[in-house]
C-alpha cells in the first residue's frame, strides 16, 4: 500500500476495488476496520503513522495524514485525498471518524471536505455542544435531558455528596495536562469525596478552569449502559443497540476493558426518544449510568462518531458502519430494525487484565472469578483475530522489537560489572 494523495494510487485502487463497492476512508483504528471490513467495504486508513489498522486484511490503502491538531494541514491533506478518489470512482466515497478530534476537524472544516466526502454530520450548534462539557450541560438542561447535577467552582463548598471531576473539552484528552497531573494518565474523570475535597486538591485549583464538576451517580462499571445508532440528515433513526460494560480501567472512570450487548427496554425507548429531541444525526452513542440505588437512568455524554462498539455490534449481527455505509452510498435503508445478538463480548486483555489486578487489590475478583467472566461468552478482541492476524503481527513487532538490543544490553552490563 503506498501513500495516497497522488493521482495514480486512486488509480490503481480503482482498478483493483468492485465499481459496485468503493471504498471508505476511516480515521480511526482497528475495530472500526473490522467493522467495515465484516460489511464488505474496503478501507483506507488516515493517520499519521501505519499502525495494527493499516496491517489489517480489509485495509486497501494508507494516507498518510498530519497529525490532527494541525488542523488546516491535516484538512488540507484529506481534501486533496478526497478529491483524487471522486475523480477515481466517479462519486464522493464515505468519510468515517472514530475520535473527537477527527469530528472536531471534521466540523471545523466541513465548507472544505463534505464536497469531497460523504458524510452525515449534527448541525453545528449540537455538534459544538457534543464536544465541549460546559456546553453539553446548558444544552441537555435546555432540552431536559435526565443528567447529573452540575457544580460551579464557587458553590462545591457545600456539596457534601459526591463530586466527579471531567476536563472540559472531549479533545486531545488523553494528552491534556489535566489527564496527566490529576488523573495521573489513568481514566476520564477523577471521584471526590465531597465538594470540600476538591476545594482542598492544590492540582484541582490549579486546573479549575479546565474542568467540569457534576454530581457523581452511584454503581458499578456494570450501571454503565450505551445506545448507540446511525440517523439520517433529517434525525430519523435508521438502526440501533444497546449494550453494558462488564469492566473498566481504572474502575468507574476509566475506558472500556470487556463489554458486551444486552437489550434493556427502558434504555431503548429512552434512546430513541433522545435521539428526536436533541436531534442526533450520523453516527453516535448515548452514554447512561443507572443509578445503583434508584435505579434512574442519567444521561452521562453523546459521542456524535463511530466507536469501538461497532465492532461489537457487527459480530452480534447490527453492523452499523454498514448501515452508514448503505445510506450514505447508496440511499439504502434497513427494511426494519434488527435485534443485536448478545452470543459475542469485546475485551481488551491487557486493560483488562490491569482491571483484575485493581479489583483483586481491592479484594472485589479473584483470579478465578476473573477467568470465569472471560470464559463466560465467545469474545472477540482489541487487536488479535483468527480472520485477521496480521495486526497482532504488527503490534508484537512495534512492543518487542527493541526487545533483543536491551537484553544484550543489559546481559553486557551484568557480565562487564564489577563485584561489590
Amino acid at each position: 500500500m503506498r501513500r495516497l494523495g497522488l493521482q495514480e494510487d486512486a488509480r490503481s485502487l480503482r482498478r483493483r476495488l468492485s465499481r459496485a463497492r468503493p471504498p471508505a476512508l476511516l480515521i480511526g483504528g482497528i475495530n472500526l476496520v473490522r467493522a467495515l471490513g465484516l460489511a464488505g467495504i474496503p478501507v483506507i486508513v488516515a493517520a499519521p503513522r501505519r499502525s495494527e489498522a493499516t496491517a489489517s486484511r480489509w485495509c486497501v490503502g494508507f494516507c498518510r495524514l498530519p497529525p490532527l491538531k494541525r488542523g488546516e494541514s491535516a484538512a488540507e491533506t484529506l481534501a486533496v485525498a478526497g478529491e483524487r478518489l471522486r475523480e477515481a470512482f466517479g462519486e464522493r466515497i464515505p468519510l468515517y471518524y472514530g475520535n473527537d478530534d477527527a469530528l472536531e476537524l471534521l466540523q471545523q472544516f466541513r465548507a472544505v471536505l463534505e464536497p469531497r466526502f460523504r458524510c452525515v454530520l449534527n448541525d453545528a450548534a449540537v455538534a459544538e455542544a457534543l464536544l465541549d462539557k460546559d456546553r453539553f450541560q446548558d444544552f441537555a438542561e435546555r432540552k431536559a435531558l435526565p443528567i447529573p447535577r452540575r457544580f460551579q467552582w464557587e458553590s462545591l463548598a457545600g456539596e457534601n455528596c459526591r463530586v466527579i471531576v471531567k476536563p472540559k473539552r472531549k479533545t486531545d484528552w488523553d494528552h491534556a495536562l489535566v489527564h496527566r497531573r490529576l488523573f495521573g494518565r489513568a481514566g476520564k474523570a477523577r471521584i471526590y469525596p465531597s465538594g470540600h475535597d476538591v476545594l482542598a486538591d492544590p492540582l484541582a485549583r490549579q486546573l479549575s478552569s479546565r474542568l467540569a464538576f457534576q454530581e457523581y451517580i452511584p454503581g458499578e462499571d456494570s450501571d454503565l449502559w450505551s445506545f448507540h445508532g446511525f440517523a439520517d440528515e433529517d434525525g430519523r433513526l435508521l438502526e440501533w443497540f444497546t449494550g453494558r460494560k462488564i469492566r473498566t480501567y481504572p474502575a468507574l472512570t476509566g475506558e472500556s476493558s470487556y463489554i458486551r450487548m444486552q437489550a434493556d427496554e427502558e434504555l431503548e425507548a429512552l434512546g430513541i426518544d433522545l435521539v428526536r429531541r436533541i436531534p442526533l444525526k450520523g453516527p453516535f452513542k448515548i452514554d447512561f449510568k443507572r443509578d445503583g440505588a434508584s435505579g434512574r437512568l442519567y444521561v452521562l455524554e453523546v459521542n456524535a462518531r463511530y466507536t469501538l462498539w461497532h465492532y461489537l455490534g457487527a459480530v452480534n449481527g447490527v453492523n452499523l458502519p454498514g448501515v452508514a455505509y448503505d445510506y450514505m452510498v447508496r440511499a439504502l435503508r434497513p427494511p426494519s430494525h434488527a435485534r443485536a445478538a448478545e452470543k459475542y463480548r469485546w475485551v481488551s486483555m491487557g486493560l483488562d487484565y490491569r482491571a483484575y489486578r485493581e479489583a483483586a487489590r481491592h479484594g472485589r475478583l479473584s483470579a478465578a472469578g476473573w477467568i470465569a467472566s472471560l470464559a463466560q461468552a465467545p469474545r472477540v478482541y482489541q487487536v488479535f483475530a483468527w480472520r485477521d492476524p496480521a495486526p497482532l503481527l504488527h503490534y508484537w513487532y512495534l512492543r518487542y522489537r527493541g526487545l533483543p538490543t536491551r537484553l544484550l544490553v543489559r546481559l553486557r552490563n551484568r557480565w562487564l560489572s564489577t563485584a561489590s
